[in-house]
């Protein structure tokens, strides 16, 4: 297989400075490699390096193939569907041809086969028969990136690159990149949070300051291996900290030793039982002796010691925080949620037709359906922030939270003590911070401004917040929870969810996150 693509111990850098990724090499053909790392890891940067828009600091890059990049196309200026695709110009001067008006120079520069070119790259992008005239502000968000994928495929590249092709799109437009990459010839390098996505990959590249990690195979084989590692890690660690006891005990035992040696030379010496020649050259054999035996000593403590620092940092790249969330002694009968015949409009326009459904107990139920159908809007209904245009809705008293896309709970420029406090009214300062640490907040993190933290860390300050109230929630109403963060995140807010034993009502379109939780009914809208 030839490569569209090389990179020969390529390292990037922030602009500050800060290593992103160290001596990558890589060959990429006409396969599909999943591209993933925690937020900030230098995934981005990398795709921008790869389509030459930033040099790196160390290493090489050789393209063999044309390259091109998706690149999200913006409504926010008023322009048509061929302007966005930048085919405006070459279609008008095909108009004038056909007219028979042609300008000079139309006929040289006329590109005969842009039409038929536009079709296919529009059907492959899941927007067939779509007027290229039509305004873009007219499309929705999931059409604009279908939109972005076809204006990609209209370059006719050898090799594609997607960065979070998924995010904030819909189930259908999850599927049409999907269908994109599964009928691709070509070379794909997707960054993404969607496993769904990854595990359709040939090879899942892993990038981090200290090293990359290349697995061949999707994101399971990926994860077997990962956890492999960590096990291995974690195996080594348990070694190296009986190394470091074994290697104190060691060490005490020869102290002990030489000091009852001492003690007996001393006795003789006071005794006087031998000539004084004799002791001094018995004292100065004593000293040298216990002196290499306590730099022995000394030296395989330090070895031990340093073996077992370099296994915690590895320990502190590969373990995951793990964080457990507090009881709610929430009974299997009671009602948490009931929607009776409920219906909301705007602006006339209907969001979804009569709803009726009720939870009970430590369900988890899910809201799905295409953008716009209104899901959001359920869940603001749920909390009783809005009322409905028709029907009932009850809910159980005082007992739920809404955790929304924006996590609109926090308020980033106060620190994470300050939003404890106000989330969990009555908490001490003692308290909140003893909350925050065992949501791996710790030390200097209580004073950190909210505004700093990355998406994970957000989320995992919100339920910080919300489950160490006096009565922490029964129901947790969850909108689109893992857009935009990392996957690292997302299997943490997994883990604990997981071991929740309160009520989820979730709107999202990672199926692999409503699997790990244990959604046990849907509801589709739309």
């Amino acid at each position: 297989m030839s490569a569209f693509l090389t990179l020969d111990s390529l390292s990037l850098e922030t602009p500050d400075r800060h290593p992103l990724i160290t001596n990558l090499s890589l060959a990429v053909g006409a396969e599909r490699v999943g591209l993933v790392g925690r937020n900030g890891s230098g995934k981005s940067t990398l795709l921008r390096a790869l389509v030459g828009e930033i040099d790196p600091v160390g290493g090489k890059i050789v393209r063999s193939g044309r390259v091109a990049m998706l690149r999200q196309i913006s409504a926010a200026l008023p322009t048509t569907i061929s302007s966005a695709l930048g085919v405006e110009s070459p279609l008008a001067r095909l108009q004038r041809i056909e007219a028979g008006n042609p300008r000079e120079g139309d006929l040289d520069k006329a590109d005969w086969g842009l039409k038929a070119r536009i079709e296919t790259a529009l059907a492959e992008g899941g927007l067939p028969a779509l007027a290229l005239d039509r305004q873009l502000g007219s499309l929705s968000g999931g059409e604009q990136t279908r939109l972005a994928l076809a204006a990609v495929l209209l370059q006719e590249p050898d090799l594609i690159l997607l960065d979070e092709p998924t995010n904030n799109l819909d189930g259908a437009g999850r599927e049409t990149i999907g269908r994109l990459l599964e009928q691709w010839r070509g070379g794909v390098i997707v960054a993404s949070h969607d496993r769904t996505l990854l595990e359709d990959m040939d090879r899942i590249v892993h990038v981090s300051p200290t090293c990359a990690t290349i697995v061949g195979g999707g994101w399971s084989t990926f994860v077997a291996e990962r956890d492999a590692e960590r096990e291995r890690t974690a195996a080594e660690l348990e070694s190296a900290e009986q190394a470091v006891r074994g290697a104190g005990r060691s060490a005490q035992r020869a102290r002990e030793k030489q000091e009852r040696r001492d003690g007996m030379g001393r006795a003789r010496r006071a005794k006087r039982a031998d000539p004084k020649v004799y002791l001094d050259a018995q004292q100065q054999r004593a000293e040298r002796t216990a002196g290499r035996g306590a730099g022995l000593s000394e030296r395989k403590v330090g070895e031990a010691e340093d073996r077992l620092e370099q296994v915690r940092s590895r320990i502190a790249i590969h373990q995951p925080i793990r964080i457990d969330l507090p009881p709610t002694g929430l009974p299997s009968n009671r009602e948490m949620l009931a929607f009776d015949a409920v219906t909301h409009d705007r602006l006339g326009d209907p969001d979804f037709s009569p709803l009726s459904f009720t939870m009970h107990g430590p369900e988890r139920l899910a809201i799905t359906g295409p953008n716009g159908s209104g899901k959001s809007t359920l869940l603001r209904i749920a909390t009783g922030e809005i009322t409905p245009a028709g029907g009932e809705a009850r809910r159980v008293s005082g007992r739920l939270a809404l955790l929304d896309q924006a996590l609109t709970l926090l308020d980033g420029e106060e620190s994470l003590l300050h939003n404890m406090r106000r989330i969990s009214p009555g908490l001490s300062g003692q308290e909140a911070r003893a909350a925050l640490a065992r949501f791996a907040f710790r030390n200097i993190w209580a004073d950190r401004q909210a505004g700093s933290l990355s998406g994970g860390e957000r989320i995992r300050l919100a339920l910080a917040g919300v489950v160490t109230r006096a009565e922490p929630p029964q129901l947790l109403l969850l909108d689109e929870p893992t857009n935009h963060l990392d996957i690292e995140s997302t299997e943490l807010l997994e883990h604990a969810l997981a071991g929740y034993d309160g009520a989820i009502l979730c709107v999202s379109h990672d199926e692999a996150f409503l699997r790990a939780i244990g959604v046990e009914r849907r509801i589709a809208l739309g």
